[in-house]
C-alpha cells in the first residue's frame, strides 16, 4: 500500500512520462505533489544542483521522494511505486502481463514515435527514410495492439492496469501530433481503447481533453532552427558562415539519427518540451476588471489592515469580475507538528507562483501540535475557482473543500476582516491561531 503522507514528483510541465506516475496515483488514491515549475523545481537548473544530484544521480526527470526520504528515478518504477495491487496485476500472471505492456510500450513504440513525432515538434531534423521506417514500425505496434484489443475492453483483464495507463501515455504524442484519421482507421479497436481510457476521470484530472489530430503535423524547418539556437552560433564564427556549417551539421545529425538510444533523444525532448512557451494566459477570455489587484496588495503590504488596507479593499473591489473563496483542509488529521503543517502551505503557495498576478490569499494555521486545522480566505479573478484554469495549478487545491462566499454577506465580511487581519474570534475554527500566510 502507498503510504497517505505527501510524496513529490519532480518534472517539467506535461511531461508524458511523469503523466503516468500521476495517473497511477489518481486511481490508487496516493498524494501526490508535482513539482514542475519555479521556484518548487526549474529543469535544467534543479536536477544540476548537487542536492538534487545526491539523491538523483542521472539528474533525469521524472524523479520521486517520499517524505520518508525514499528516492525513485525511471519513470516505470515510480508508476509502480505509487500504483494499488489492482493496478499492478492482482496475480503473477496478470502481474507479468502488466510488465509484458510496459516494456512494449519502451521498445515497440516510444523509439519509432519519437523519430517521426520528434521532428514535427522541431526537436530533430527531419529525415525521410528514418520517418518512413518509423511509420511502418508505428503500423506494426498498433496491428499488435488492434489484434489483442479485439475481443477486450482493455490491455490486461477487465479494468484499466498499468499497462493501459504506460501504452496510452507512450502514445500521447501521436495521437496528438500525426495519426491523422485516414492513417489510424485500420486500427478502430486501439483508437476506441484509447479514447476510453483518456475519458476516464483519472485519466483526464491529469492529462485535460486529449485532442485526436485531423491532420498529420510534418516538419517545420523554420521552428527546428529556432529550437537549435545553441548549436548554430558557434559555428557562424568560422570564415563562411552558413557554408562552412553545413558539413559540421550534416555529420551531427548523421551521428544522432544513427544513434539507437531512444534514452539519449528523450534527453532532448526534455529540454525543448520544457523550454517551449506553455499555454496562454488562463485569463485572458475575461474583461478587464476595474479592480488593481496590485494596488490593493501594496496598501496591505506597507500600511495599516483595519485601518486603510481592508477600507480600500471593499471601496474597490469589483464584485463582477473578482471572487472570495474560503477553503478548509481536508485532513486535519493528518497534520502533526506546526512547522510541517505551515511547509504545506507555502509549498502550495510556490506551486502556484503563477497564479499571483491574479489572486491574494491569507491562509492560517490554528491549533497546537497534533491538533491542528488549516483554513484560508482567497480572493480570484472571474467567478469560477482559479485552480481548473491550469493544469500547473491542480496539485493541492483538491486537498480542500472550497465555498464560494457572497461578498455582500455578514459572514464574508467578517471572515474577510480576521483572515486578513490576522485576529478575531474565528468563531467556525474552534481553535485559537497560530500563524499565517499570505499569497500575494
Amino acid at each position: 500500500l502507498v503510504v497517505s503522507t505527501f510524496q513529490t514528483l519532480y518534472t517539467y510541465p506535461e511531461n508524458w512520462r511523469a503523466f503516468k506516475a500521476q495517473i497511477a496515483a489518481q486511481y490508487s488514491g496516493a498524494r501526490l505533489k508535482v513539482a514542475s515549475n519555479p521556484p518548487a523545481f526549474t529543469f535544467g537548473q534543479t536536477n544540476r544542483t548537487p542536492a538534487f544530484l545526491n539523491n538523483f544521480p542521472l539528474g533525469k526527470v521524472p524523479a520521486f521522494q517520499g517524505d520518508d526520504g525514499f528516492c525513485l528515478f525511471e519513470s516505470n518504477a515510480i508508476a509502480h511505486y505509487l500504483s494499488n495491487d489492482a493496478l499492478r496485476g492482482n496475480t503473477p500472471q496478470a502481474a507479468a502481463q502488466v510488465l509484458q505492456w510496459v516494456s512494449f510500450a519502451d521498445s515497440e513504440i516510444i523509439p519509432p514515435a519519437s523519430a517521426w513525432v520528434f521532428p514535427t515538434l522541431g526537436i530533430m531534423q527531419f529525415n525521410k527514410q528514418a520517418t518512413e521506417q518509423a511509420k511502418e514500425d508505428v503500423k506494426k505496434a498498433l496491428a499488435v495492439l488492434n489484434q489483442h484489443l479485439n475481443t477486450r475492453t482493455f490491455l490486461v483483464g477487465e479494468r484499466i492496469s498499468l499497462a493501459d495507463i504506460t501504452v496510452v501515455c507512450s502514445m500521447i504524442w501521436l495521437y496528438k501530433q500525426v495519426l491523422e484519421p485516414s492513417f489510424r482507421q485500420p486500427y478502430a479497436n486501439v483508437t476506441r481503447w484509447f479514447v476510453t481510457c483518456v475519458n476516464q476521470p483519472q485519466f483526464k484530472a491529469v492529462l485535460g481533453e486529449v485532442k485526436l489530430c485531423e491532420k498529420m503535423a510534418q516538419f517545420d524547418a523554420k521552428k527546428f532552427a529556432e529550437m537549435q539556437p545553441k548549436k548554430e552560433t558557434p559555428a557562424k564564427k568560422e570564415k563562411g558562415g552558413k557554408e562552412a556549417a553545413k558539413p559540421q551539421e550534416k555529420k551531427e545529425k548523421k551521428k544522432e539519427e544513427k544513434k539507437p538510444a531512444p534514452e539519449e533523444e528523450m534527453d532532448d525532448c526534455d529540454a525543448v518540451l520544457a523550454a517551449e512557451p506553455k499555454t496562454k494566459d488562463p485569463f485572458a477570455h475575461l474583461p478587464k476588471s476595474s479592480f488593481v489587484m496590485d494596488e490593493f496588495k501594496r496598501k496591505y503590504s506597507n500600511e495599516d489592515t483595519l485601518t486603510v488596507a481592508l477600507p480600500h479593499f471593499w471601496e474597490h473591489f469589483d464584485r463582477e469580475g473578482y471572487s472570495i473563496w474560503y477553503g478548509v483542509y481536508k485532513y486535519p488529521e493528518e497534520l502533526t507538528l506546526t512547522f510541517k503543517s505551515c511547509n504545506l502551505i507555502t509549498g502550495m503557495f510556490q506551486r502556484l507562483d503563477k497564479l499571483r498576478k491574479n489572486a491574494f490569499a491569507s491562509v492560517i494555521l490554528f491549533g497546537t501540535n497534533n491538533d491542528s486545522s488549516i483554513s484560508g480566505i482567497w480572493v480570484f479573478r472571474g467567478q469560477d475557482l482559479a485552480f481548473t484554469l491550469s493544469e500547473d495549478w491542480q496539485i493541492d487545491y483538491e486537498s480542500y473543500d472550497w465555498r464560494k462566499l457572497a461578498p455582500d454577506s455578514e459572514e464574508c465580511k467578517t471572515m474577510v476582516k480576521e483572515y486578513f487581519a490576522w485576529e478575531g474570534d474565528f468563531k467556525h475554527v474552534g481553535k485559537a491561531f497560530n500563524q499565517g500566510k499570505i499569497f500575494k
